[in-house]
């Protein structure tokens, strides 16, 4: 799997239920995991890769502490990363709630309300070096 995108631009899902990016809510135990991405990337624009983000989101989601990370961060990431798992096109940001991913040229992320003209242009294919693609169905339909 390659792991990061790169000039490249995730559109919200073709069924996704809302018109406008929503902020994703939280649960009554916690953050949810599209919480903490939608946190991370509104926070930090184009401060993560999409390894970088799917990483720290699980790090954050089960609690694990920067001792333990300091401890056994090289066996936590090499045991995340060795399972097969679903990339960014399969978030509930862009399935769910309303927002676009925006990967530059370094492979960092922003979010883009399905609302915007930023989203608007960006899904339109103004920039002919920006690969367009949509963010996974919710149904199969």
């Amino acid at each position: 799997m390659e792991w990061n995108y790169y000039n490249t631009f995730i559109t919200v899902s073709g069924d996704c239920p809302t018109e406008r990016g929503l902020i994703p809510p939280e649960k009554k135990n916690g953050k949810s995991k599209p919480r903490i991405e939608y946190e991370m990337v509104h926070n930090q624009p184009y401060t993560f890769t999409q390894k970088e983000l799917m990483f720290q989101t699980h790090v954050l989601h089960k609690g694990i502490s920067e001792e333990e990370l300091a401890l056994r961060g090289t066996e936590i990431r090499s045991a995340f990363f060795s399972k097969p798992m679903a990339c960014m096109r399969a978030s509930m940001l862009p399935k769910k709630y309303g927002w676009g991913l925006h990967f530059n040229e370094e492979g960092k992320v922003a979010l883009v309300a399905r609302e915007s003209e930023a989203y608007d242009r960006f899904a339109g294919g103004e920039d002919a070096r920006l690969k367009v693609l949509a963010g996974m169905r919710n149904s199969r339909k």
